[in-house]
């Protein structure tokens, strides 16, 4: 009879997967596979020993939610890519990614069995490429902002000289006027449909959900904005709790969310104003604002604010231009996530958004979605 592990031996002497199992009575590590040795760094004897203190080194954010994801895990059923953090003494920190199953022999002896692999540098590369389109985003909304204020200057300037110049009765410089004036407009114009295009693109997309740390996400994102405060003439400030509060969140489409709230806030409030986040947590939710002094919305758009192609598009108070797309697009990614979207406004006196997303950990999502 053909033995089937003996083919596969090669590959598992070689693989950087480590395949464990568990077991439940005796509280033992009866299985481990040669892969122990790469990723940890010791030998496969020391392993059933090494168990309680490489449990000792998980993240303190990690245990309840690993504890969370074992004890949620019915006879038979699978828990797939449980991420989480080992740090060591020495300071070094290790990213893995956990897929186990609870089995249960012919005889009635329950194991836990599963498999290890260290993704360490992927998780590295997935933040830095986080990183650098929430910094992307925040930067083409700012650079947006600086671009177009100038141009637009322009454009009113020649507009205000045009109509100095009418009584001069020369075609000539009332043709050059003319010509800053829709070359200034047409610069603007595709400065906007850029960006517009942009976040269109990016929006998208199907939501990858994560763990992620929204508190030490928002604090970075506002950073860059903070950074630009003299550039866009605007304050900024980021009210929330100083630990760390994890949700299941799309990073990309957040940023996108959050991104386009900032950007709203940038174009309909004065130089000069106040724009302010704000995290607060509650029993199962948590509930995230952002607030400006700046225009408000006039009362006759607030039924229509967030329908696509809504009636309540209107250009910034330096013309910027918009679809009327965005804010119907924010809502979606919002209920995606399972959350809600408000918002209370009063003209001359600001705009405040409300976002309500559930607390939850993979192990609370129907089996579809993990």
């Amino acid at each position: 009879m053909l033995d089937y592990l003996t083919l596969f031996k090669p590959l598992g002497a070689q693989s950087q997967v480590v395949y464990f199992s568990y077991h439940l009575a005796t509280r033992r590590l009866v299985h481990v596979s040669p892969a122990y040795q790469r990723v940890f760094g010791s030998s496969l004897e020391q392993a059933p020993d090494e168990l309680a203190q490489l449990l000792s080194y998980l993240h303190p954010d990690d245990r309840e939610y690993v504890a969370g994801c074992v004890q949620q895990l019915g006879p038979e059923q699978l828990a797939e890519e449980i991420e989480l953090r080992l740090r060591y003494p020495d300071g070094h920190r290790q990213w893995l990614s956990l897929t186990l199953g609870r089995v249960r022999t012919a005889d009635g002896e329950e194991f836990l069995s599963g498999y290890v692999q260290d993704i360490t540098r992927l998780k590295a590369y997935m933040d830095n490429a986080d990183k650098f389109n929430a910094k992307k985003n925040a930067t083409l909304e700012i650079l947006s902002h600086d671009l177009a204020g100038p141009l637009l200057l322009v454009q009113q300037l020649a507009a205000h000289v045009d109509q100095q110049a009418s009584t001069y009765n020369n075609p000539e410089l009332k043709h050059l006027l003319g010509l800053m004036q829709k070359t200034c407009q047409e610069s603007v114009d595709l400065i906007r449909d850029f960006v517009n295009q942009e976040f269109m693109e990016s929006s998208n997309v199907e939501l990858k959900l994560e763990r992620i740390d929204l508190i030490k996400r928002l604090r970075w994102l506002l950073n860059e904005y903070q950074s630009s405060e003299q550039n866009i003439d605007k304050h900024f400030e980021f009210r929330a709790p100083d630990e760390p509060l994890y949700l299941l969140l799309d990073d990309n489409k957040f940023q996108q969310v959050m991104n386009n709230l900032l950007s709203n806030a940038i174009k309909f409030t004065y130089d000069g104003g106040h724009i302010t986040v704000s995290v607060e947590p509650q029993p199962h939710h948590v509930l995230i604002t952002v607030s400006d002094d700046g225009i408000g919305i006039p009362e006759k758009f607030h039924s229509v604010l967030f329908d696509k192609f809504t009636k309540a598009r209107r250009p910034g108070l330096r013309d910027e231009k918009t679809t009327g797309l965005g804010m119907s697009i924010i809502k979606l990614l919002v209920e995606l996530h399972d959350g809600r979207i408000w918002f209370a406004s009063t003209e001359n006196q600001g705009t405040t958004f409300f976002i309500r997303l559930p607390i939850r950990e993979p192990h609370e999502l129907p089996a579809s979605e993990r």
